[in-house]
């Protein structure tokens, strides 16, 4: 039996996809780093409508290296490059 994952629900005053998608790159790119925080996972929703989600990243594990980089749904291999939104 593993320990279960905690999730940190970050309000935004942000008011567009957009917007909020890039803050998302930005905290990747600054925090990806950390091997604790998994930007593989990261969701975004509208404040009254959190059980609807979009996914920011490609999820696809890439073995040792981590995770795909890639926005969700890309075109092509997945891959490590930075590929921005």
């Amino acid at each position: 039996m593993t320990a279960p994952r905690w999730i940190i629900h970050l309000p935004t005053t942000l008011t567009s996809l957009d917007e909020v998608t890039a803050l998302a790159v930005a905290l990747r790119d600054s925090l990806g780093h950390l091997a604790v925080v998994d930007f593989g996972e990261t969701t975004l929703s509208e404040e009254d409508a959190q059980f609807l989600r979009t996914r920011v990243f490609c999820d696809a594990r890439l073995g040792e290296a981590g995770r795909c980089r890639r926005p969700d749904a890309h075109d092509g291999p997945c891959g490590l490059a930075r590929h921005r939104r």
